[in-house]
């Protein structure tokens, strides 16, 4: 992309453009995204240095956080989408990349947080990144830094959950270590973690069903189906409809009853 056409974007504005392309979990559109944000505080920073080197002032450009945060997010999110497209290698280099970035210059105080911050984060994401890979040894560091990080539970357990239903785990024991956690955030449940409870609780329904629990797996499903709806994503709600339909011989009368009465109340 030309120099000229990259001073002319904003970072805050493309930190939304990424943020919308993850929640369509369109990966490709992401990583082109990511790309871009990346490229975009690669030209502010070599700007500055160039004006830092010829002794002239700093040109100012408005940013809502540090230019280090811009920097460290379109490296997380490139990882993720390389992740979310099975390029395990490739999203565990970007994790490489944004665990140290202390080489930036004049971070100051709050660039020093921020720093701290994607050094925890890489490390949540590399754990998370090798349970989703199948590296079930992993299993009991990855929770015990949940436990440690109770802000990262519902995130955390949808990646436990989506990996045990991909591999056949039996993860009980960590399912009831959290399930007071998962209750209180059940109650608080706001537009910033509504995607990964989702999920969390449409593979949970999908983790139930293979234990042979079959109604408690439709109560996960009814869950999910009013987070999808909430969401206003139609394939998500689409997919919750079509696996209670599956199970709808095993659920009781109570849950058909509440089935309906939603669809009627959305109708």
């Amino acid at each position: 992309m030309r120099t000229s056409i990259l001073k002319s974007l904003k970072p805050d504005i493309i930190v939304e453009m990424l943020d919308m392309a993850y929640a369509f979990e369109n990966w490709s559109k992401v990583m082109e995204r990511a790309d871009m944000l990346y490229q975009c505080v690669q030209c502010i920073h070599e700007e500055r240095q160039e004006h830092r080197t010829k002794g002239l002032p700093l040109p100012y450009i408005h940013t809502e956080r540090p230019l280090i945060y811009y920097h460290g997010f379109s490296l997380q999110m490139r990882g993720v989408a390389h992740q979310k497209m099975g390029q395990v290698d490739q999203a565990r280099a970007c994790i490489d990349q944004y665990v140290e970035l202390g080489w930036m210059e004049e971070l100051g105080e709050t660039g020093m947080q921020v720093m701290q911050e994607f050094r925890h984060r890489a490390q949540v994401n590399r754990y998370a990144l090798e349970i989703e890979a199948g590296h079930a040894e992993m299993l009991e560091e990855y929770v015990n830094i949940l436990l440690e990080h109770p802000e990262e539970c519902i995130a955390g357990l949808r990646t436990i959950v989506e990996a045990a239903v991909r591999y056949r785990w039996q993860i009980d024991r960590v399912l009831h270590m959290f399930a007071s956690q998962v209750q209180v955030v059940g109650r608080e449940i706001d537009s910033s973690n509504n995607g990964n409870m989702y999920h969390y609780c449409y593979h949970r329904a999908l983790y139930e069903q293979c234990m042979g629990r079959q109604k408690k797996a439709v109560e996960f499903i009814l869950q999910a189906l009013r987070l999808a709806d909430e969401l206003e994503m139609n394939r998500y709600f689409k997919k919750c409809v079509a696996l209670l339909e599956s199970l709808r011989e095993c659920a009781t009368e109570e849950q058909v009853g509440r089935y309906r009465a939603f669809l009627e109340e959305i109708g």
